[in-house]
């Protein structure tokens, strides 16, 4: 299982400031690092300068929002990075949420599943560098772009309902799932995922999950740092309902939290259902101080052991 770091990266962090996370990243032993894309800096410009700041790490978005990129533009950025990365992206995509593209960037949200399923159409073969001529739904393309001396990257598509999974393991590289549990991978996320891959015949699905995580005694602190970290994500209804897939009463119940043999352990767990890619938020607790770094530690001793 692979372990990486999101780095987290506020409207007002230097830039120079956040590329040495992905400098420490890469040099404490970490896998992947993933940059989201939410509403401060953008995140292919950001993996793009990463990957001159680096030479191993894994390079991942987290994820950008379909609707609001043409597939053509967002192929082309992504082989940009691509290519000065040596081949060490991993493109993470899905539909976002109504609340993002609807309310906040005024663009239509319908039909995701739909959406989402003409974009790949569009956005794999244009990222394989092969020519492209639809007339879809809401795609007109006739186009082939350059492989800018790339390979083209694998791709993660966000997924958390049923059709959304399947589609995650019928025409991408395999989905990206943010807050669930492990209740709800190994017996709803995971099951669907494979099944859609071997219909179509393709290889095993890659499974990237996120979870909020820190190393700490103090449980009750955690859980209350964990709440407040998850509250925005809590209110959107495609997360409350993986919240309930998987039996959790509140979202800080998602979080992994504990002292270093707990996390370890739980970590095991996950690569033993089949996670291959853990990717860890990792939050502050109240009275820790030391929780941030003692966790970092932690993870990025396990990722070069070959946790998993």
């Amino acid at each position: 299982m692979r372990i990486g770091l999101y780095i987290s990266a506020g409207a007002t962090t230097p830039i120079d400031a956040i590329l040495a996370r992905f400098e420490r990243a890469e040099a404490d032993g970490f896998h992947t690092a993933w940059a989201g894309q939410l509403f401060d800096h953008d995140a292919l410009t950001l993996l793009g300068l990463a990957a001159r700041a680096t030479r191993r790490l894994e390079l991942g978005s987290w994820v950008v929002p379909a609707p609001l990129r043409h597939p053509a533009v967002l192929a082309q950025q992504a082989l940009t990075v691509q290519a000065a990365s040596s081949g060490r992206l991993v493109l993470g995509v899905g539909v976002s949420h109504p609340e993002v593209v609807a309310r906040r960037f005024g663009e239509p949200f319908e039909r995701p599943v739909r959406h989402m399923r003409e974009y790949l159409e569009l956005l794999v073969p244009l990222l394989a560098g092969e020519r492209v001529e639809h007339a879809g739904e809401r795609y007109r393309v006739s186009l082939q772009l350059g492989s800018f001396g790339a390979s083209p990257p694998p791709v993660l598509l966000a997924a958390l309902g049923p059709a959304m999974l399947r589609l995650a393991g019928a025409a991408a590289t395999g989905a990206a799932i943010w807050l669930g549990s492990r209740r709800y991978l190994e017996t709803f996320a995971i099951p669907r995922l494979r099944e859609a891959a071997r219909d179509g015949g393709r290889p095993a699905p890659r499974i990237a999950c996120g979870f909020p995580i820190a190393v700490t005694r103090d449980l009750p602190a955690a859980r209350d740092g964990a709440e407040a970290l998850l509250a925005r994500s809590a209110r959107l209804p495609a997360y409350r309902r993986v919240l309930e897939r998987g039996g959790l009463a509140r979202p800080s119940d998602a979080a992994i939290v504990g002292d270093e043999d707990a996390v370890a352990r739980e970590l095991a767990a996950l690569a033993g259902i089949g996670v291959t890619d853990f990717t860890a938020v990792l939050f502050a607790v109240a009275g820790d101080p030391e929780a941030v770094a003692r966790t970092q530690a932690l993870l990025a001793g396990l990722a070069r052991a070959g946790a998993g």
